[in-house]
């Protein structure tokens, strides 16, 4: 997974990256293996007149796209807010496409015939 940074008007120090790196690490366990190595996160920072935070990250990975903003007093408040509604959208996904494949499922049993004379 890659990250890539773009900083406005902002000067981040290590200990901030290495935070903001933390906190998405956790998004790699929602995302299928497969599409690991080919996802890129990109986060982007700044800062406004007011002296607030914005903090806007996409995830994009082979077939799906993420995106969270928040804008708020610090940083690391925005990336909390920002790496749980990405994970919100992400479980969300995958919850629909379980139910869609399940539904499938069904679907498909409920017009099966079986044949009386059958023996199990």
């Amino acid at each position: 997974m890659n990250i890539q940074y773009l900083f406005e008007n902002v000067d981040v120090s290590a200990r901030t990256r290495e935070y903001i790196e933390k906190r998405f690490s956790g998004i790699e366990k929602l995302i299928e293996e497969r599409d690991i190595k080919s996802t890129f996160i990109e986060v982007e920072i700044d800062k406004d007149k007011r002296g607030m935070y914005r903090v806007e990250v996409m995830v994009k990975s082979p077939g799906n796209m993420y995106r969270s903003e928040e804008t708020s007093e610090t940083i690391e408040g925005s990336v909390d807010i920002v790496n749980d509604e990405l994970k919100r959208q992400i479980r969300e996904e995958k919850e629909k496409l379980t139910t869609l494949h399940k539904r499938g499922a069904r679907s498909i049993k409920k017009k099966m015939v079986i044949d009386e004379n059958a023996r199990f």
